[in-house]
Formats: structure tokens, sequence, C-alpha cells
């Protein structure tokens, strides 16, 4: 399969490296068809049956005010983690920011830029441009669940920041911490392959954060979505002053 064509992002500090190969999860025709139309129904459907329901249409149109207050913190160059359809992205685009959204979805990518944001067809665990120099980064949408291991992917975007970087992320509407595998459903008998997902909701985000090394600034309610602004406890070292024993000369 072909790779959607992706505008060069004037962010990235580095140049773009050939899009690795995403996973068949999120390219499988439930997910791809929803992004195409911009309707669902869709699902994912967890392996004791039960449905959670994905809101593509919210997910397609433009920002509403519970987006608004996600973006007004953006500061400086920003990375949308699974930035699906690319509201975020195109919206900081419009505001003057310079803007990445990755997603390892091609159609996700291609409707990014349709709406006018750069958008690269990469995982977050995989090498990205700008690594270590990114102002802010976002995981919206349940994209805390990416990967299935929270702890895992806020480590991976902690080394994604610049120093003084932030990360602005949204729980689940609902008290839950969880790890499952599903599979995105139509809700008309079409399956996708299973892959790993979690869920958390607001107060185990911040366990979750607090555990991994991030400190929150803020988190706030509105319109029923949970969210939190986190930034890195600590500064971090480079990799060869970790290495270096005590007293070496430097």
């Amino acid at each position: 399969m072909t790779a959607p064509a992706t505008r060069t992002a004037p962010t990235a500090p580095a140049a773009f490296g050939p899009a690795a190969t995403p996973g068949p999860a999120w390219q499988a025709d439930p997910y791809a068809l929803a992004l195409r139309t911009g309707r669902g129904p869709l699902f994912l459907r967890r392996t004791d049956g039960r449905l959670l329901p994905l809101d593509v249409e919210r997910w397609c149109a433009g920002t509403d005010a519970a987006d608004e207050s996600v973006l007004s913190r953006c500061s400086g160059t920003v990375l949308d983690i699974g930035c699906g359809p690319g509201r975020l992205v195109a919206a900081l685009a419009e505001r003057g920011h310079r803007a990445l959204g990755i997603d390892v979805t091609p159609a996700a990518v291609t409707r990014t830029v349709h709406r006018g944001g750069t958008a690269l067809c990469r995982s977050v665990f995989e090498p990205l441009p700008g690594e270590r120099r990114w102002d802010t980064a976002l995981l919206i949408d349940g994209n805390i669940g990416i990967g299935g291991d929270p702890a895992a992917l806020l480590r991976r975007t902690a080394d994604l920041l610049a120093p003084g970087g932030r990360l602005l992320a949204e729980a689940a509407p609902v008290d839950v911490d969880e790890r499952c595998e599903v599979r995105l459903d139509d809700g008309r008998g079409t399956l996708g392959t299973p892959f790993p997902w979690a869920r958390v909701g607001r107060r185990a985000l911040l366990r979750h954060a607090e555990a991994a090394g991030w400190r929150t600034v803020a988190n706030w309610t509105l319109a029923g979505r949970h969210f939190a602004e986190l930034v890195p406890r600590a500064p971090r070292r480079r990799a060869a002053d970790a290495r270096a024993p005590h007293g070496a000369a430097s």
C-alpha cells in the first residue's frame, strides 16, 4: 500500500525519514471508512463483547469549547500524538503554531493534510522528527490508551519534549484504569485486527503520570471531558551525563 503524501512539518528540526509501516489494526476498513465518510458507527469491541463507542463525528468536525480549552494551553511547537482526522492540528496551524500530527492510519494522515494540517504516518514508539525539541505534546480523544500501557506511553512522551515542555492529556470520562485487547467494530459485523488498548480515568491518569515522573500543573473538566496539563517533574540528564561516574572530568 502506498502511503499518502505528507507535507514537511515546519516544526520539525530534522527532516522526515521514511514512514514506518503502521500496524494493521487501525488501517482496517471500519476505521479508515469512518474517517473517510466522517461518521460512524464505530466501536472498540473488548474480548468480553462490550462495545466502547468512538466519537467519529466529533473528531471529524471542527473544534468545540473543550478542544479550545486545550488549544489555548499549547505553546511553541506542538506534536499531536494520534491526531486522527486532524482537527487539532489544523486549528493549531490556523493559529500560527508549528504543529505535526502523527497517526498509524493512512486515512487519518490524508484527512489531516486535506484539512490544512501537517501529518506523518508513524507510531509514537518509532523514531520521530524533532525528538526532545517539542514544546507541547497532545494525547487527546482517549489516546492515553495507545499501546495498552499508559506508563510506557508517558515515559516515551517525556523523551519527545524539549526542556520546559508540557503534555496536555485527556482522561476517560469515567473512573477507570484498565488494560484490554480490543478490535474495531463498525456495528454491522465488520471487525478489525485485535490490538492492546488502555482506558484511564482522571484519577488514574494523574496517578500514572506521577509514577512516570510527571508533575500536574492543572486539571479541568469541560463538557464532560477531563484534561490534565503535565510537565516532567525533574530535568532529564543527557545519556552521556547519566553514564559518567561521579567526579569524572567533563
